[in-house]
Formats: C-alpha cells, sequence, structure tokens
C-alpha cells in the first residue's frame, strides 16, 4: 500500500482543537485521524480508518482462533425482545428508541444479548450442537447525556461482541476463561498497558464479571490494587470489610445534647470533644454516623423513592458506587427540603426512619452493637451512643462509601488498597441464564429431557481501544503508534526540490511492492520543517527522510519511539527496513 500526502485526504492542525480534553481526542484530531461529525459522533479518516481496521483484525483473529464464529446482527432491532428480558426500562434514557411509520417501536442497538439468544434458539434444538459462540463486529449506540473526550465517550462506537452457550456452569467457566486469555492476548497485540479488575455486571446481568482497564490519568474508571496479594477492582466492585458485631443491649443509653450551630462533621467532633459528650475527648470523624438523603427511581415507575444511606463521617457518599450497587435503579441528590420538614437538615439521625417509612441502608462498617455520634432529628441538636439494632435497625447494607488509598484489602489480611485510574476497553460476564430463561431457549438433553442452556458475554471497545493506544502512546510532539496498529509502516519524507521527491517516490513505491505500507510525504510548496513536525504528530513507527545528503547516496532512518537516528545508503535503505518490520521481499 502506498499513500501520497499530496491526494489523502489528511490534514493536520497546528493548534489543539477548542473542545478537546484529553490528549487522545486532541491529538486524533490534530493529526487528521478523525473528525467531529456531530457530538458523540466521529468520522474516521482515511489514517483513522488503517489504524481501527488494524485494531479490527487482531481483534477477529483472536477470537477465530477460540472458535467463536462471526455473525451480524442488525442495528435496528423490535422493542418486543428487549422488554421481554426486561431491559427496554432498565436502559431507561441511555438507550436511542424510535417508532417506524407504522407506530412500531424500535432502538437502536446497545448490545445483542436478547438476538443471541433468539437466534441460537431459532436454529438449535440438540446438546449435540452445543457449545457455541458467536461473535460480531458492530455500530453500537448509547444516548450519552454529555458526550466527552472524543471517541472514549460517544454515543456511536464500534464494539465486538461474543455470545457463548453452554449446557453447564462448567461449560460457562471455560468459555469464560478462554475469552479471558483470549482478551490478554489482544491487548497484549495492542501494545496497553492494562489491568483486570473484578467488576460490576450491571444492566447486562450475570453472577460475575471482569473488567479490562488500560491505565492512564484521563481514565474514568477508578481501581484499586492491593500491596499484600494480586486483588484488583474497579472500585464500583470494592468490598468492605464489616468489623465484628457486638451486642447492642450492652451499650450506655443513648444521650441527647445540645450542639448548636455544628450542620458538619468537622464543627460537629470539634464541638464534641470540646464540650467532652458522653465523657469522651476523642472524638473522631469515622465515630460518627452521617445519613444522606437521596431519591432513587426503579425503571419503569414514576415516582422516586425517598433514600437514606449512611456512612461512617469520614467517608463521603460515592455516588457512582452507589448507583452501581442499585443499578437498574437511577439515583439523584435530594434537594426538596421543603417538602420534607420531618428530615432537619444538618441534624438527621436514623432513630425516626422506621417511623418515617424511609428506606434506609447503611455502610457495611455499620453493624449491630456500633454505637454513634449522629443526628436528633431536631435543630441544633445531636445524639450520643446511638446503637445500630438497638436504636435503629437498617433495611439493608450498601457498598457506597468512597474508597481510598490504604483500606483495609478485603482479600488479604495485611494488604491496603492503592488507586489508578483507567479506561474500559473490555468486560466479559458470565451471565447465566437470564437470557435463555427470558426466551425459554430449551434444547433435548442426551436422556430427551429439556436442558436449558447457560451463557456467556464478551466485548471489546474496538473504537475505544484506538483512543486508549493513543492515551498511552504519545508524548509532546504527538501520536507514537505500536507498530502492530501503526497506520502505515513507514513515513517518507521528502526533504527538498527535484531528486529528493523523485527519490522518495521510487523508494516509496518498492517498499509497498515488497508488502510494506508506506505514507510519502511528497506535498509541494511545504517546508521540511512543518513535514517533520507533522511526522510527529501522525506517529508512524519509522521515518525516513530523504533530504540534503541523497547526493551522496545517503538517507536517514529516524525511530519514532526512541528518537534514533542513523544515516543510511539509500541503496540498503529497503532490506533494513524489510528486516526492521520483520517481512521478506516479495
Amino acid at each position: 500500500m502506498l499513500l501520497r500526502m499530496s491526494t489523502t485526504l489528511l490534514r493536520t492542525l497546528r493548534e489543539d482543537p477548542a473542545d478537546a480534553e484529553v490528549p487522545s481526542h486532541r491529538l486524533l484530531l490534530r493529526a487528521g485521524y478523525i473528525r467531529r461529525a456531530a457530538p458523540g459522533g466521529y468520522t474516521w479518516l482515511p489514517l483513522g480508518k488503517l489504524v481501527l481496521d488494524r485494531v479490527t483484525e487482531i481483534v477477529r483473529a483472536e477470537m477465530t482462533a477460540i472458535g467463536d464464529q462471526e455473525v451480524h446482527f442488525p442495528a435496528l432491532l423490535p422493542a418486543e425482545p428487549y422488554r421481554t428480558s426486561g431491559r427496554w426500562t432498565e436502559y431507561g434514557d441511555d438507550i436511542f428508541t424510535l417508532a417506524d411509520r407504522r407506530g412500531a417501536e424500535h432502538l437502536l442497538a446497545p448490545t445483542h444479548e436478547e438476538l443471541a439468544a433468539l437466534l441460537v434458539k431459532d436454529l438449535f434444538s440438540s446438546y449435540r450442537d452445543f457449545p457455541v459462540t458467536l461473535f460480531q463486529v458492530q455500530t453500537k449506540f448509547r444516548d450519552e447525556a454529555r458526550p466527552r473526550a472524543g471517541l472514549l465517550r460517544g454515543r456511536e462506537f464500534l464494539m465486538k461482541d461474543a455470545y457463548s452457550f453452554d449446557l453447564d456452569e462448567a461449560g460457562l467457566r471455560a468459555a469464560y476463561g478462554r475469552h479471558r486469555d483470549a482478551y490478554r492476548r489482544i491487548f497484549d497485540r495492542l501494545g496497553l498497558d492494562y489491568t483486570v479488575v473484578h467488576a460490576m455486571s450491571g444492566a447486562m446481568g450475570g453472577s460475575a464479571s471482569e473488567e479490562f482497564l488500560a491505565a492512564t490519568p484521563v481514565g474514568e474508571d477508578t481501581y484499586v490494587g492491593c500491596t499484600g496479594c494480586d486483588y484488583a477492582a474497579n472500585t464500583e466492585a470494592v468490598t468492605t470489610p464489616a468489623p465484628p458485631e457486638g451486642e447492642p443491649q450492652a451499650q450506655p443509653v443513648a444521650e441527647v445534647h445540645d450542639t448548636p450551630e455544628t450542620p458538619t462533621i468537622a464543627s460537629l467532633v470539634a464541638l464534641a470533644n470540646e464540650r467532652r459528650l458522653a465523657g469522651r475527648d476523642d472524638w473522631t470523624a469515622a465515630d460518627t454516623l452521617k445519613n444522606v438523603v437521596l431519591t432513587a427511581r426503579r425503571p419503569g415507575v414514576e415516582a422516586a423513592e425517598l433514600l437514606v444511606v449512611g456512612v461512617p463521617g469520614d467517608r463521603e457518599v460515592d455516588l457512582k458506587r452507589l448507583a452501581a450497587a442499585l443499578a437498574p435503579a437511577t439515583v439523584d441528590v435530594f434537594d426538596a427540603w421543603d417538602e420534607h420538614p420531618e428530615l432537619v437538615r444538618g441534624y438527621i439521625g436514623p432513630q425516626v426512619f422506621d417511623k418515617l417509612a424511609v428506606r434506609y441502608l447503611v455502610d457495611p462498617r455499620i453493624v449491630p452493637g456500633t454505637a454513634w455520634l449522629t443526628g436528633a432529628n431536631e435543630p441544633g441538636r445531636h445524639a450520643t451512643n446511638v446503637v445500630c439494632g438497638r436504636d435503629f435497625t437498617p433495611d439493608g447494607t450498601v457498598e457506597a462509601a468512597e474508597v481510598r488509598p490504604g483500606d483495609p484489602c478485603p482479600a488479604c489480611a495485611t494488604g491496603r488498597l492503592t488507586m489508578r485510574r483507567g479506561i474500559e476497553i473490555g468486560h466479559i460476564f458470565q451471565l447465566g441464564r437470564r437470557y435463555t430463561d427470558a426466551f425459554a431457549v430449551d434444547v433435548l438433553g442426551p436422556q430427551g429431557k429439556p436442558i436449558r442452556p447457560t451463557m456467556g458475554c464478551y466485548g471489546i471497545g474496538v473504537s475505544r481501544a484506538v483512543a486508549a493506544i493513543a492515551e498511552q502512546h504519545h508524548d509532546e510532539r504527538g501520536l507514537v503508534w505500536p507498530e502492530s496498529v501503526a497506520p502505515c509502516d513507514v513515513h517518507l519524507v521528502a526533504a527538498g526540490k527535484g531528486p529528493q521527491l523523485d527519490a522518495a517516490l521510487d523508494l516509496g513505491a518498492r517498499l509497498a511492492a515488497a508488502g510494506l505500507r508506506v505514507l510519502v510525504d511528497d506535498r509541494a510548496g511545504v517546508s521540511a520543517g512543518v513535514k517533520f513536525t507533522d511526522a510527529e504528530l501522525i506517529g508512524i513507527p519509522r521515518t525516513v527522510v530523504v533530504g540534503r545528503r541523497l547526493t551522496d547516496g545517503y538517507v536517514e532512518l529516524r525511530d519514532r519511539a526512541n528518537g534514533e537516528r542513523t544515516e543510511l545508503l539509500l541503496e540498503t535503505v529497503a532490506e533494513r527496513l524489510l528486516g526492521t518490520v520483520g517481512r521478506n521481499v516479495v
């Protein structure tokens, strides 16, 4: 393949676009790989499409290598299967819906579990047909409220999704393991630094899931590791070790105290120590019980439910963790204080929630027998020795408190949690029978009795992977593509007039004939300095400069990743490049 910059649809930008928030967005736009077409939608220009196709080729190769079969489902889907599974309402505003001219409702597919289950039901009837795994690479849609960060959070994106069907749990675990290993090979080949972490299943459902997160400071996901073991999890999936339960009746009786002008935890702790409430002057924020009022709305239900979440006062409620724990319900901040005078803002305690019929969920650290300093439900008053299991009884526990570096590891006795940010590039799920139950997918077993298959699903954000690679492989001058996904193997720069251009085109033709992907900067009227700047911005692994020393028979080979520059005889450069790229001369 030989591309000439004089005729290729490629326009580089000198300045960062005003709306570009993260390095991948900024550089992919500036280097001419993508152009914004609409909020959350991008046009792939020729170089960008080459990168996208190379990533897709790697993903497809590893999927077929483990026996997955490629199909292609429609993107425009009828509503009925999604109503049957419950996801029409669970997805809420996150899906694009529309009606055809006859009024029939449809959606633009976010994922295809329903269609995969129906296809298997349609075509397979015997246990002999299993196991089977289907996959596709297809455009997906999500009605993002605020598209941002370029390809990382768009409304339209390319995704590889696979669906496995097995007759028992052992088969599901085996399929899950095969895809987990294949994903590792894929992301290794893409040159990504990633971590596999425990995750929440969300609207997909299922019993277990893991995410593959590419490490980057601009990642939307926060995940933890452990200093003492190999535990890793998205913060949404981190579990909190609970303390031992105590005897609630053994605690001192609760006391109410005047605590004027203490609407915050810090002011309350300061006053409690100053006045030695309950005979103590060692109160800390961790001894207080903070009660945060929210609203929760279940899918398909018009009215929101009042919800209070109790956490130790040294922690904030992490709304992202809470939303993951309560999914598919959505959670919002409560602000209708005037409509609920029974909730005394700044002085709320759990002692009245039973009487008020308010749903109350607490952090796992709040166990029976633990005593707390908390609100007394009167302006300017708090209570000490408010005991869980005696003075209040929660409706359940919820993982909603923020996770911090240094927190104890839930998987080992000695480790402490560390925190990083990352981009979700893959997610795998053990779905179980949620979808085969919904559609009554049954096949005849060896004894002539029906067997209901169990499912797994496995997703990779293909277009998002391009952005993740760009996030991890760039410097202050531009992109630095790994060889496995670069749009071209070699970038030839004709730095001069006359013989330099002819020599560059001749070398490019010979390299292309030998099987290399070649980009030649043959633009007329463009200075050598601009061409060098563009070469670094575009980020192809090797640049060959055909310049002044051509008269002596030399060209310069530049390595984009390490900056090395080597002068080579023109007659030897083709052999050198073919050997470096790892291909043989045709």
